[in-house]
């Protein structure tokens, strides 16, 4: 399946076939846009030249690695965290992970197991977790024993909460409603 997100159709089409590209987005799916979460693996490869792989995010300098999110333009709204961020996650996918990305979920024989191995990534709380186990779920057939209920409910089929449930613009219309309601209810 190709991602149909409302960015470049390059983008999408990264994000659909590199499981690294894909992470790093949800990586930066955090105090941004979505948009420019989602484009910004794109964006990166464009800078380098090449898609990078798990090594080389992991083992670049990282002056030279936040010059690169920097830009312009930025590839997200707090460059220097975010790109120590991918690579604190790039590291952990070479230790845990053998420096693949997919490896994270390929044989999680559980959706709690799946859902327990992407929060033991920097950055990834309950809800973030629960969110790309999701998107993995609902866009990417990555359907361990239980994981629409480890995935709380964002695992919920027809339900319109977050980026695993963007597949046109009218299910992005119905996603943006959500948060705003669930701002404005957090906000009262």
């Amino acid at each position: 399946m190709t991602m149909s997100l409302p960015i470049d159709a390059a983008a999408n089409e990264l994000l659909s076939t590199d499981p690294l590209a894909l992470l790093i987005g949800m990586t930066l799916d955090q105090q941004d846009k979505l948009e420019r979460a989602f484009n910004s693996p794109y964006v990166l490869s464009q800078r380098l030249g090449h898609v990078p792989t798990v090594a080389e995010l992991a083992g670049f300098d990282l002056d030279e690695l936040i010059a690169v999110f920097a830009g312009p333009p930025a590839l997200h709204r707090f460059p220097k965290a975010m790109a120590g961020r991918v690579q604190e996650v790039c590291r952990v996918l070479l230790e845990r992970y053998d420096g693949d990305a997919a490896n994270l979920w390929k044989d999680a024989d559980s959706g709690v197991e799946l859902v327990k191995r992407v929060a033991s990534l920097p950055g990834f709380g309950k809800q973030k977790s629960q969110i790309f186990a999701a998107l993995l779920g609902k866009q990417f057939g990555v359907r361990p024993d239980g994981w629409r209920e480890a995935a709380g409910h964002y695992g919920e089929e027809g339900s319109y909460r977050s980026v695993a449930d963007i597949v046109d613009q009218g299910s992005l219309e119905k996603v943006r409603a959500y948060k705003k309601e669930m701002n404005a209810a957090a906000k009262a």
